[in-house]
């Protein structure tokens, strides 16, 4: 019995990480590409960390997730505008947090790094990662949390 249940187990954990391989495979072109070396001296260290290798950063520490100022959070690698600030709401958990993105600018993607699917958001034009999508948004509006690491955010006041 201990060898079939392993075997069904290692059988489920092999899926899931096919399935992410032949994810990973696929390769799509955005309007703005540039190789490892052209981004790191682009983008800061923490900054290349999250948009190109997909990490996170701690809670707490992006000055934008208390920025309650108009105006307009852009990709921090290609300056495309991704969330307008009257989406943004407090959600506690320590990240910029908006409840929905800029039409056609945020791209939706599946992230099985934790083994199991997550919503992954990236940036539409140059395919930076931006965090992660959440089904425990504002009810009154769409019902997500799009929770962003701020340093893959700039912020652009309204004039």
């Amino acid at each position: 019995m201990k060898n079939i249940i392993g075997l069904l187990f290692l059988s489920i954990m092999l899926s899931c990480s096919s399935i992410a391989q032949e994810k990973s495979k696929e390769k799509k072109e955005y309007k703005v590409e540039k190789s490892n070396t052209e981004w790191k001296k682009l983008l800061s260290p923490m900054e290349y960390y999250v948009l190109r290798e997909a990490g996170t950063e701690r809670a707490f520490t992006s000055p934008l997730n208390k920025n309650y100022k108009k105006g307009t959070y852009v990709c921090a690698a290609c300056k495309t505008p991704l969330y307008a600030s009257e989406h943004k709401f407090d959600s506690g958990t320590g990240w910029p947090s908006f409840d929905r993105a800029i039409e056609g600018n945020v791209e939706l993607d599946v992230d099985y790094k934790l083994g199991y699917a997550r919503t992954e958001l990236k940036c539409n034009t140059c395919g930076g990662h931006l965090g992660h999508s959440f089904n425990d948004g504002p009810q009154k509006t769409t019902g997500k949390r799009h929770c962003i690491n701020g340093v893959a955010l700039e912020f652009i006041a309204k004039k």
